[in-house]
């Protein structure tokens, strides 16, 4: 599947306002997929990127995380850095207690790199087979034992209508597979297709974990996402201990700015109850990603 060829027109910025939370952020609550996102001159773009995004530096970051009432975060390489883990990196060592990482790394990548990564808080290696700069699935082979040695997870950005031929190799992967936004599919498609319950079968059986995220990629209906919410209560339902929830800030690559905020509060319908959502915020993230436990609360 080879990737669009790079559009260098500049991707919208995040809007500067976050709609407040319509329900109780519980302590500890993780956005366990954002991205931040150097200059292109310090820390250069590739050149066969898919899109040229504004810079998301640390700072916007952490107001948004804030803004959106999350006491951690997740960052996930971005693929106009492609294997440049660098600025992510020392997002991450600055915030160690509270930030986590998923890297991109090619399958050459030596030793000391992988403990490098692992001691900044990286905890799992993004597969990426929809954007230019991303790693695919061919190096997966080589890079599997050495996740598993380290603890690490495999994420996969990948559209699941793809997922059928794909889920004999993938199931027999050494470690958990996290897709994300909920599979990146257009919800058009109907909840029946192979790929989506195919998603649904790998989270059941396999031990797979899915990102309640990206809600505006997948949706017909801007801004309020109501086609969306049968599939996240479909995975919710399927394993509600491997949920987690992702803004996707800072939303490249889109013809129209979603409010990260509303993106939150979707979890109010998708997960009605305090209890439900406190697991998909804190319990869910704090295992997968290796935090330590929330002052006050029981480990899940």
């Amino acid at each position: 599947m080879s990737a669009p060829p790079v559009d260098h027109t500049l991707c919208l910025a995040p809007l500067p306002d976050i709609a407040p939370a319509v329900f109780p952020v519980p302590l500890g609550a993780c956005d366990t997929h954002a991205h931040v996102i150097g200059d292109g001159v310090r820390y250069p773009y590739v050149e066969n990127r898919s899109y040229t995004p504004p810079p998301a530096p640390e700072a916007r970051y952490l107001a948004m995380l804030g803004g959106c009432g999350m006491t951690r975060g997740v960052l996930v390489q971005v693929s106009v850095h492609g294997t440049d883990n660098r600025y992510m990196l020392e997002v991450l060592r600055r915030h160690r207690d509270t930030l986590r990482g998923v890297a991109v790394v090619g399958p050459d990548v030596g030793d000391r790199e992988l403990e490098t990564l692992h001691a900044a808080g990286v905890r799992g290696l993004r597969f990426n087979v929809l954007f230019g700069g991303g790693v695919g699935l061919d190096a997966l082979d080589r890079l599997a034992p050495r996740m598993a040695a380290l603890g690490w997870h495999a994420q996969f950005l990948m559209d699941v209508r793809h997922l059928p031929e794909a889920m004999p190799r993938l199931a027999a992967l050494p470690v958990p597979c996290v897709f994300d936004h909920m599979g990146h599919m257009p919800v058009a498609e109907g909840m029946q297709h192979p790929g989506f319950q195919a998603l649904l079968h790998g989270v059941r059986e396999y031990g797979w974990w899915a990102k309640l995220s990206g809600a505006y990629r997948l949706s017909d209906q801007f801004d309020h996402y109501d086609d969306v919410t049968p599939w996240a209560q479909a995975l919710i339902e399927a394993a509600p201990d491997r949920m987690v929830w992702g803004s996707d800030w800072p939303h490249v690559a889109i013809p129209r700015m979603p409010d990260t905020g509303v993106l939150r509060n979707l979890l109010a319908k998708w997960a009605p109850s305090d209890a439900l959502r406190r697991r998909i915020l804190v319990d869910n993230p704090q295992t997968l990603y290796d935090f330590p436990p929330v002052p006050g609360h029981a480990a899940p």
